[in-house]
């Protein structure tokens, strides 16, 4: 099977500029191909993995990716999605969440030999005289046809400013910059990005007269058309230390039914006839995907070794043992008691089980909280640093989310 039916067969592909073109060259050349990445935060989240593995698909196959880092483009911020302006960010922290994305990225894309080319677009946008820019590239550009793209149509009800209206302009200048200095043929981008793509494509072709084709990949939702990687505490990142792989594990675990198979086509390298066997099963037996699933993401994400602590976690929690080392587990101090002990909401915000007290207080008095089993029904009930000790306090919020409660010395 070619790699574009691969990428079909697994529901990556949304749209394409020339679908047939594009096949016949992934069969028979070593395509060069980008990816934009702007850096919004100083980590990498999940929907930005579902953009490294298909460049890590590309790679495998013999393509050469480029990730374009959004130096220049994250002073301006894309519209598309969005129903505000995005949070502006100084330089000194896209340039620093640059770095981020590039450290984290070059755990996943082999950069080894120049088998990919990490770019940053600040490098060519930055100094360019604004101009100049107008009249070799805005000349180009139907504002008619701009107002009309999506990106920009939803937002006009709500106010697009001129500063986002020249998003469009400057990632298709990245791709033709990119086609001229290393012969890229290819932009690929979440399907919110389609109009900008083209934007690409057609510059290219009216400067150049050369072909250049993009693709968009379906967006990371779940069953009922949401976004996924979004949890109460945000987005689920990619950086250990801002989600916790524990909870990157459980994520995964626990998603909708209808969501598994999905997840396994788009996000891991599980070969297809593995996942159709996994397609047959219903009910309790689609656990034992989502363990899978999420066994396989936090191997890609957090190594081996993460993995299987997750792994052994689980099983010990859904199990029935209740208790292990390996999970969330907050450490409490005599200075965190109050006469010996603890209030149950101030231990669910200690341990970000709630994001407030009065939250903590909702979820108790509507019946979804336990601590060692034993369902907590008033809000506040106290714990004494002896509950604490030992194996300490496991508690539960709802069906899934389990965190344990030590007191040090």
């Amino acid at each position: 099977m070619g790699l574009f039916k691969e990428l079909e067969e697994r529901g990556m592909i949304a749209q394409a500029t020339d679908a047939e073109a594009i096949e016949k060259l992934l069969d028979t050349e070593k395509v060069t191909f980008y990816i934009g990445f702007d850096p919004t935060a100083d980590s990498l989240h999940v929907g930005h993995f579902l953009q490294m593995k298909i460049m890590a698909h590309m790679q495998q196959h013999g393509h050469h990716p480029i990730a374009l880092f959004g130096g220049g483009t994250g002073m301006i911020g894309d519209p598309s999605g969005k129903s505000d302006m995005r949070k502006m960010m100084t330089r000194e922290t896209i340039a620093h969440n640059v770095e981020c994305f590039k450290k984290q990225m070059s755990k996943f894309i082999d950069t080894s030999d120049g088998k990919a080319t990490f770019v940053d677009n600040g490098d060519w946008l930055l100094d360019m005289n604004y101009v100049d820019f107008l009249r070799e590239i805005g000349v180009h550009f139907s504002v008619n046809r701009m107002l009309s793209a999506e990106c920009y149509k939803s937002r006009l009800e709500r106010g697009l400013t001129f500063l986002e209206f020249n998003y469009m302009l400057m990632q298709s200048y990245d791709f033709y910059h990119l086609n001229e200095k290393f012969g890229c043929k290819l932009e690929f981008g979440g399907d919110d990005q389609w109009s900008n793509i083209i934007g690409g494509v057609e510059l290219i072709r009216r400067k150049t007269g050369k072909d250049a084709y993009g693709l968009t990949f379906t967006l990371l939702t779940n069953s009922e058309g949401k976004k996924m990687g979004k949890t109460e505490k945000g987005a689920v990142w990619l950086d250990p230390e801002k989600t916790p792989p524990y909870e990157f594990f459980q994520y995964w675990r626990n998603v909708g039914d209808a969501d598994v198979i999905k997840c396994m086509k788009l996000l891991t390298f599980i070969p297809m006839d593995e996942i159709r066997e996994y397609e047959k099963l219903e009910g309790a037996a689609l656990n034992q995907v989502k363990e899978k699933l999420a066994y396989e993401l936090t191997k890609m994400i957090h190594g081996d070794e993460e993995a299987e602590k997750c792994l052994s976690a689980a099983k010990a929690v859904f199990g029935g043992a209740g208790i292990s080392g390996d999970m969330p587990t907050t450490a409490l101090t005599a200075d965190d008691l109050t006469d010996n002990g603890i209030n149950i909401c101030d231990l669910m915000v200690k341990g970000k089980l709630a994001a407030s007290k009065s939250e903590a207080r909702r979820l108790i008095t509507q019946g979804g909280v336990s601590a060692n089993d034993t369902k907590i029904t008033d809000p506040a009930a106290v714990f004494k640093a002896d509950d604490l000790k030992g194996d300490g306090l496991v508690v539960k919020k709802g069906k899934k989310v389990f965190h344990r409660f030590l007191i040090e010395g």
